[in-house]
């Protein structure tokens, strides 16, 4: 399994970024400064050596002797000179300029042929070759030195680039998202990039305020003024229902009712969303989830076996804690209607476990293709049945997002399809 590659932090990517290029500068100058250095010296050295042995050459065909060389430099000339024998590294005739390094000496060398005799022009090095060697040692630590003032500045220069953007990532984490409760970010940055970042910031924080408030304020209202038409709508039920109506009529009359109460239900968990900002629940506040199995069982299971399937509720494990009894409901009685909705035979189950609870069913199950968009808003699965908007499991994820809670779907091996939400992490 092939690993992904972690992001480096930017910090990090613009210190390398300095001790890079450092080294890349100073490494380029430095063999540029020891080649030169090298090119240089062969010339110089060269250049005397070929002047020496011009001398030698003369002195040689006009006056038929060899001469005594100074300035450090050594002839050898094996025919002619018999007694001074030839060190072992220029035994073997090589014609020109060459340098010549071993362990155990550094020789520059110059050999022509002069009248059919073998001249060798030596020039030890080994002075040379330990200032080389020094310069050579003063220049890599030139080098590592260049790397090392590259770290400590690009640290500082970190430091005081990245600190801003760490402290405004941190400001615009921690905004608060109501109106006016927070002062505008681009007060503690000067009139630079990061401040016009900052700027960019409370811009698109004050337009997303502006929209939040407004859907809040559109979906309180609406839910305000739907209260007295369903009011009225449940009030003039119950007076038709206490009349001597045929029981067709007594029928319509409960399932209209009904469908007041859900759309009660609904308002009072919208307004719920509309203000869960502003509203927590107290201490000691809330229900516990049997409690709302409880009420969600009576509620369901007559409608679901009315439908012929069996409906099973099982208590597998105590959830502890205390949860709004708004939320919890819609979340549970949406999934219960969803199961209801997609299963036409076999049964419903209600179980709770260890963290929260799961909504089992029958039904046709859910198709991979399917299980990554089942939450979005107007979806709905290929065997929905009836007239719904495919708007039931998006509210749920919405009420469990507010909440901090999680929901997950899942196809089970044996059909059917599964729901499960967990309220304890």
């Amino acid at each position: 399994m092939r690993s992904e590659r972690m992001p480096q932090p930017l910090a990090r990517r613009i210190l390398l970024s300095f001790i890079l290029l450092t080294a890349l500068v100073a490494g380029i100058n430095a063999w540029a400064i020891i080649t030169v250095l090298h090119e240089v010296e062969e010339d110089l050295v060269g250049e005397e050596l070929r002047q020496d042995m011009a001398a030698v050459e003369n002195v040689f065909l006009t006056e038929g002797r060899i001469p005594d060389l100074t300035g450090g430099s050594a002839l050898y000339a094996p025919t002619l000179q018999p007694q001074k024998p030839l060190p072992r590294e220029l035994e073997t005739p090589h014609p020109g300029y060459q340098e010549v390094v071993t362990e155990r000496v550094a020789w520059h060398v110059l050999e022509e042929e002069i009248d059919g005799h073998r001249f060798i022009l030596v020039r030890n090095q080994d002075a040379f070759e330990a200032r080389e060697k020094l310069f050579y040692n003063v220049v890599a630590g030139g080098v590592l030195l260049a790397i090392a003032l590259a770290y400590l500045i690009g640290r500082l220069t970190v430091r005081r680039v990245i600190d801003p953007v760490i402290r405004l990532a941190a400001a615009v984490r921690s905004h608060e998202p109501a109106p006016g409760a927070a002062r505008p970010l681009a007060t503690a940055y000067g009139d630079d990039e990061l401040g016009q970042l900052a700027q960019a910031f409370d811009q698109a924080f004050s337009e997303l305020q502006a929209a939040l408030e407004r859907e809040r304020l559109f979906t309180s209202d609406v839910s305000h003024e739907l209260r007295t038409p369903l009011m009225i709508v449940s009030t003039s039920c119950e007076l038709l229902a206490r009349g001597a109506l045929p029981d067709n009529s007594q029928r319509q009359v409960a399932r209209i009712a009904k469908a007041g109460a859900d759309m009660q239900a609904l308002v009072e968990t919208f307004l719920q969303l509309a203000r869960v900002q502003t509203t927590r629940l107290a201490e000691g506040d809330g229900v516990s989830l049997e409690q709302i199995a409880a009420e969600q069982v009576a509620v369901w299971q007559p409608q679901i076996e009315a439908r012929g399937l069996s409906f099973v509720y099982r208590q597998e494990a105590t959830v502890p804690g205390r949860w709004h009894p708004t939320l919890l409901r819609v979340v549970l009685g949406n999934l219960l209607r969803n199961a209801l909705h997609y299963t036409e035979q076999g049964e419903i189950r209600l179980c709770l476990e260890a963290g929260g609870f799961r909504v089992e069913d029958t039904g046709p199950g859910i198709a991979s293709e399917e299980l990554g968009r089942i939450f979005e808003p107007f979806q709905r699965g290929r065997h929905a049945r009836g007239e719904g908007l495919g708007l039931g499991l998006s509210l749920v994820r919405r009420v469990c997002a507010q909440a901090g809670w999680s929901v997950t779907a899942e196809a089970l091996a044996a059909g059917g399809s599964c729901f499960r939400v967990r309220l304890l992490a």
